[in-house]
This record gives C-alpha cells, sequence and structure tokens, in this order.
C-alpha cells in the first residue's frame, strides 16, 4: 500500500494486514502506563473512583445537586454523573494524547517502514479499555444499589459509534498538527476541560435554555451521555434521527481528519 495513499479502502486492507501489530501495541500501551506501579492496572479503577467521589461531594453534597430522576438520592446522582465521565474520559484521553503521537515516536517516522496510521487506533484501543473498566464498575455499582439496568444497554457499541469515528478523525488531525505547531499539546488539555464542563455531565440538558441547549448538542460528547444514559439507566426510547446525524458529521470528521494525516505526513520526517 502506499503510505500516503488517502483511499480508504486500501488503508482497510493495510489495517487488516497490520491487525497483529496494532493489537500489541495496544496491549503494550495499556500496560506499559501502570509498569512499575505498586498497584498496575488497579490504577485504572482507583482513578475513576476516586474523582466520581469527589465530584459526588462537591455537587450532591456542597452544592445539592438534583437530577430530577426518581431515585435522586446521592446514589442516583452519582451513577448518573459517573456515566457521563467515563464517556468524556474516553474523549479526553485519546484526544490529549494526540498532538504527541508523532513526536513521541521519531524512530517510526525516520528508520523504519511504519503505518503511523495506527497510532491513533492504538491510543483509542488503549482508551477503550479504561473506559471498559469504567463500565465494568459503573454496572456493578449498579448492582449493589439495586438501580435497574436496561436491554437497552447492549445498544452500546452502535450508540457510540459516532463519538468512535468524531475521536479518530480528530485524532488523526491532532497528531498531524501537533509535529508542526506543538502548542497544540498544551492547548487540547484547556479544550477536554472546556468540553466537560459544557456538556450535560454535571447537569441534566433540559435544565438550560433552548438556545443553550442548542449549543450543547454541538460538543461531540452531549449526545454520547444523553444516549448512553437513556439506553442504559433509563430505558428511553433512542433518538435515532439525532444518532443518524451525528454518524454522518462523525463519519465526515473521520474521513477528513484520514486525509488530512495522510496529505501531511510526508513533512514529518523533514521536522522531526
Amino acid at each position: 500500500m502506499n503510505p500516503y495513499s488517502t483511499d480508504l479502502a486500501a488503508a482497510a486492507n493495510g489495517l487488516a494486514a497490520n491487525a497483529g501489530l496494532l493489537w500489541e501495541l495496544t496491549k503494550r500501551d495499556f500496560v506499559q502506563r501502570y509498569k512499575g506501579s505498586v498497584f498496575g492496572v488497579a490504577w485504572s479503577l482507583f482513578t475513576p473512583l476516586l474523582m466520581l467521589a469527589i465530584y459526588t461531594f462537591v455537587f450532591s453534597v456542597a452544592f445539592k445537586a438534583r437530577w430530577g430522576t426518581a431515585d435522586d438520592g446521592k446514589i442516583g446522582f452519582a451513577i448518573v454523573l459517573f456515566s457521563g465521565l467515563i464517556v468524556h474520559g474516553l474523549f479526553a484521553e485519546c484526544l490529549t494524547r494526540a498532538p504527541s503521537l508523532i513526536t513521541a515516536n521519531p524512530n517510526y517516522v525516520k528508520k523504519v517502514v511504519f503505518p503511523l496510521e495506527i497510532l491513533p487506533l492504538v491510543t483509542m484501543g488503549s482508551a477503550l479499555g479504561n473506559f471498559a473498566v469504567s463500565l465494568a464498575v459503573l454496572l456493578v455499582f449498579c448492582l449493589l444499589s439495586g438501580t435497574p439496568l436496561h436491554a437497552t444497554g447492549l445498544l452500546l457499541p452502535v450508540l457510540l459509534l459516532p463519538l468512535l469515528l468524531t475521536i479518530l478523525g480528530l485524532s488523526w488531525m491532532l497528531a498531524s498538527l501537533g509535529v508542526y505547531l506543538r502548542d497544540f499539546a498544551q492547548l487540547i488539555g484547556m479544550v477536554t476541560t472546556i468540553a466537560l464542563f459544557l456538556s450535560p455531565i454535571f447537569y441534566p440538558i433540559t435544565a438550560l435554555p433552548p438556545l443553550f441547549q442548542s449549543l450543547l448538542v454541538l460538543n461531540p460528547i452531549t449526545l454520547p451521555v444523553i444516549t448512553l444514559r437513556s439506553a442504559l439507566l433509563w430505558g428511553d426510547s433512542i433518538n435515532w434521527l439525532a444518532w443518524t446525524i451525528s454518524l454522518i458529521a462523525g463519519a465526515a470528521i473521520f474521513y477528513f481528519g484520514f486525509v488530512w494525516f495522510q496529505k501531511t505526513r510526508r513533512g514529518f520526517a523533514d521536522v522531526l
């Protein structure tokens, strides 16, 4: 395959050919971040639980925030809050690492023939591992607290597809931009923090005036957060029209990000 090709079919064939490499790199990336620590992979449990405890105390105890659902006690608020945080965590982990994916691996660019386009996929695979651990914690917490779960939650892989496409497209763009403009590594941290508070994670979107609700929908994690809660926790019907629109937008971002990465990768070696 031409490494600079923008043909998605050829890229898919290349990905299939490098599936083993992708799996090994993803596994190494997930384990390596905890290598040498006393608790190891258990940190993937401790970190979200600690943040859950802090946010729950601040918003449901100090600020006495409520969600407006039938189960609106501290446990109910914690479950709703945590379900939103794990979606943001997936989004933030991929995007904050994206600008340094190429600059942190100059040998892949200069010394070997390496499919650079799979690096965002490696990061996403590792982030999905953390997401799966956090989701398991959420499910166990729901079972222990007697919170009912709904069968529509089985649709989560499908419901999160627009978000995953968006993340990959943005990751390709940021990985490329991070080579030429190193400021993106600092900028994205602020952007993901803004995305956290400008999404219905700490509050229901219905608490805002209609104008602000429309603006929040532009946040790529708004619909996934609402959809995950609707499918898993509340058993509400899925807004398939909104999902289809977000899928089209995600596919467009995915394609543009891939083309951008392939067009700009020719200059990576010169800059690094």
